[in-house]
């Protein structure tokens, strides 16, 4: 079986429960503004990435692949931030730091060490690789930084705060080794079974992503701990919430 291109007028359908979402979004004023500017924006940034990876593809340069990965490490490192209310300027360099080295880490592991690349640059490999390992990194980072920030709010102690924050940012990769192959074929098993790869092969390549997802989240999660361990930041976080509320 290939896998054949889908129509635009069949792509369409896929719409329709987004839309329905969005529109439930509308009745319970859940806000669905932010979710119409969000799903604009994905079908707009997947449009334009298709043709940008068409020509990284065959640009066949280390240094075109080499800048690509450091502003896919930029935007998930701001983007991990969203959920700091305040002094995203401040954890910048924590979160850009800890995605490099948890995630970077990982990506060399897996791309040398299991997949032995030839080049180490291959786009084709390289790219759709580093994007699975920054965003689950941006993920496990936004959720300890929120967690860390509610602690600290809450009065916890720093260390406490810490513990209960590397927890709660390895609860979403943790329920997906649970549920992996029992619940869910996750996205890359799926598509090489659809293309025609045997379900053997794409279970090994699976385990491969499933570990590096793994340690990109605990190694990432541990190093934005670790860089912000004084809260410095999240102490003045707290001042200042509590300062606007009175």
């Amino acid at each position: 079986m290939t896998i054949e291109p889908i129509p635009l007028a069949r792509l369409a359908f896929a719409f329709i429960p987004a839309v329905a979402v969005v529109v439930l979004m509308w009745r319970f004023s859940a806000g669905y503004q932010k979710a119409l500017y969000a799903f604009l924006r994905m079908f707009i940034q997947l449009l334009l990435i298709g043709y940008a990876l068409v020509y990284i593809f065959a640009s066949g340069s280390a240094l075109v692949t080499t800048a690509i990965l450091f502003v896919m490490i930029l935007a998930a490192s701001w983007i991990a931030l969203n959920t700091v209310k305040i002094a995203k300027r401040e954890l910048f360099s924590a979160s850009f730091l800890s995605i490099l080295c948890g995630g970077g880490v990982t990506l060399v592991v897996i791309t040398q060490g299991v997949l032995a690349l030839d080049p180490w640059y291959a786009p084709n490999m390289i790219i759709p690789l580093a994007g699975m390992i920054f965003a689950s990194s941006m993920t496990s980072i936004s959720l300890a930084a929120e967690r860390l920030s509610a602690e600290l709010d809450n009065g916890a102690a720093i260390d406490a705060a810490r513990r209960t924050a590397f927890q709660a940012a390895m609860i979403p990769i943790i329920n997906s080794l649970f549920a992996v192959g029992l619940v869910s074929l996750p996205g890359m098993m799926t598509g090489q079974i659809l293309s025609g790869v045997s379900p053997l092969v794409a279970t090994r390549y699976q385990i491969m992503v499933m570990c590096m997802i793994f340690g990109a989240t605990g190694l990432s999660t541990a190093c934005f701990l670790y860089l912000t361990r004084n809260a410095t930041v999240f102490k003045e976080t707290v001042t200042s919430l509590q300062e606007e509320e009175q």
